[in-house]
């Protein structure tokens, strides 16, 4: 037992069990102290640390600190202690405890090293996740349920694939896996759920603005990087990931200019950004699995602060429908000038966070010679700036003047979003901290005239574009609607089909059965007739005819015998 409890991530997971039984400050002190202090026993931990124990014959590994997950379990436990502060005057018990056993959990499975172990943290981090859900209330029943399910069946598949590939094997070790065999793609697909493989990705966009305010910006951070750490970890140079990443960064910029729920269209852009982690996966180069690892890192930091302004919006204004905003500059000017901060680092501009992870994929990319993906890549970049970069400041605090007045943010989401903007600007100007301690020797400088003033041609371009659509009216205009996804594929198309066929089939029964009946009754008639005292075989026959019939009868026999 002690073993496990080494994990950094049992501190967390401790606080939150424990965090409902305290006073409101003390469960609030909780929220800082924990990620603080699981931060502080992580840095102190001699690196590469490797923790075995044995069980039930085999031998598991509950701490493997290794470079690579040393970058996730750090990042996950500075976007704990942000996520903490953020929701410091939440005053429910289930929200602030199910967001620490959700980190905790996340940290965890990051430090696991084998299957077995790497299981029980991803359904932790499944039930956490889906109780930070529910606790926005009771309208959320539905689209809690649904995400429960498919968070469950990841880890139905990632459970099968583990017991098949430990019975070939007979090692739980949690390496690299490859796709040879049934347990390869079983657990390939249980890490593509998690991390929204293109027509697997809409629990998030269904989930994540369901949640709270506060509850969204810790969803933003866990499990979709875990599922890129996992992914890192056990497909690193898997060809397939990179036309699958390729889609990734590509489809969801035609949901997120269309979207009005900016809460939505920031969980389309977050599949956009997992493209580009996916694509430095599949690449599997040095340089590229930097490039997956530092992305994280950084875009755990700017997601969360966009979603941060979002919710300090949701929290002041009642709403975050772009057709509904407008104007809110003048009532949130810190939270107005903290959500340009995070716009200008997903984007990638030049001296923010993005720009020195995101050059990264894109060089690995074109050192590949995969020039088709490195121009979707492009393509993808030019569009995040489009509706994250640009849509969501714009019609959130400026755009037309919704008369919306209203209370700036909280003083302690305020703290928190200023620390993460300055962190994003930090990282983006002076990297060097961040690329020590990425899993490669990082020989890499993204400042150099190529990378800036591609990049800014890029974005200028971008926004030239974004200007005339909207000068000339052909900008999609925020309305009130519901843009089909293709989840109307399972939650409408495949019910209402199921429902025709039952229909069918038992219209189709009714029919048959009649038809049997009449059949029946028809039969029962000339079977009445045939033996009623003036029926056929009422009368005498001859003995000859007999023999012929019984000759008959026995013919047939034999011919359908031997056929």
């Amino acid at each position: 037992m002690l073993a496990w409890l080494q994990n950094p991530g049992w501190i967390l997971i401790g606080a939150g069990l424990i965090q409902p039984l305290l006073p409101y400050r003390l469960r609030a002190g909780l929220l800082v102290a924990a990620p603080a202090a699981a931060g502080a026993w992580l840095w102190s931990l001699p690196r590469p640390t490797l923790v075995t124990a044995e069980l039930l014959g085999y031998t598991l590994t509950p701490l493997r600190l290794d470079p690579l997950a040393f970058v996730f379990a750090l990042i996950f436990l500075i976007a704990a202690g942000l996520c903490g502060l953020f929701m410091l005057r939440v005053r429910g018990r289930l929200e602030p405890a199910a967001s620490l056993v959700y980190a905790g959990a996340a940290v965890a499975a990051v430090l696991a090293g084998d299957l077995i172990t790497l299981f029980v943290y991803w359904e932790t981090t499944a039930l956490a996740s889906v109780l930070v859900i529910l606790a926005n209330g009771p309208g959320t029943y539905r689209v809690s349920l649904r995400y429960f399910l498919i968070q469950v069946t990841s880890g139905l598949l990632l459970m099968a694939g583990a017991i098949a590939y430990i019975r070939v094997t007979g090692d739980p070790g949690f390496g690299a896996i490859g796709l040879q065999g049934l347990a390869g793609w079983l657990i390939f697909l249980a890490f593509g759920i998690k991390a929204a493989f293109p027509f697997l990705h809409n629990w998030l966009q269904n989930a994540y603005p369901a949640a709270s305010p506060t509850g969204t910006v810790v969803l933003s951070a866990f499990t979709t990087k875990l599922a890129i750490y996992a992914l890192a970890r056990g497909y690193a140079g898997t060809d397939i990931l990179i036309p699958i990443g390729a889609v990734m960064t590509a489809f969801p910029i035609f949901y997120a200019v269309i979207e009005n729920d900016l809460r939505r269209v920031l969980a389309y852009s977050l599949n956009n950004q997992l493209g580009f982690m996916v694509v430095g996966v599949g690449i599997g180069t040095e340089l590229s699995l930097n490039g997956t690892a530092a992305h994280a890192f950084t875009h755990i930091l700017y997601k969360a602060l966009l979603f941060m302004t979002m919710g300090a919006v949701l929290l002041r204004a009642g709403t975050v429908k772009g057709s509904e905003l407008g104007g809110l500059y003048k009532s949130m000017p810190w939270t107005a000038a903290f959500c340009i901060v995070g716009a200008a680092s997903i984007s990638a501009f030049p001296l923010f966070s993005g720009f020195i992870s995101k050059s990264l994929i894109l060089s690995a990319t074109a050192y590949q010679g995969a020039w088709i993906v490195w121009l979707v890549l492009l393509f993808a970049s030019a569009g995040v700036f489009h509706h994250s970069g640009i849509k969501i400041p714009f019609f959130a605090f400026f755009a037309h003047d919704s008369g919306i007045r209203c209370r700036e943010a909280p003083w302690n989401m305020l703290l928190a979003m200023g620390i993460t903007a300055v962190l994003c600007i930090g990282l983006g100007c002076y990297p060097d901290p961040l690329y020590a301690i990425l899993p490669y020797a990082v020989d890499y400088e993204p400042y150099t005239g190529g990378h800036v003033l591609t990049q800014m041609q890029l974005l200028l371009f971008s926004a030239l574009a974004f200007t005339v659509l909207m000068r000339t009216g052909i900008y999609p205009p925020e309305l009130r609607s519901v843009n089909l996804d293709f989840d109307w594929i399972y939650r409408r198309a495949l019910p209402a089909a199921a429902a025709a066929a039952r229909n069918a089939t038992v219209s189709a029964r009714g029919e048959t059965i009649d038809t049997l009946c009449r059949l029946g009754d028809r039969a029962g008639h000339y079977l009445g007739r045939a033996f009623s005292a003036q029926g056929l075989l009422a009368r005498t026959t001859a003995t000859s005819g007999m023999v012929a019939w019984v000759s008959l009868l026995l013919a047939a026999y034999l011919l359908f015998y031997y056929l």
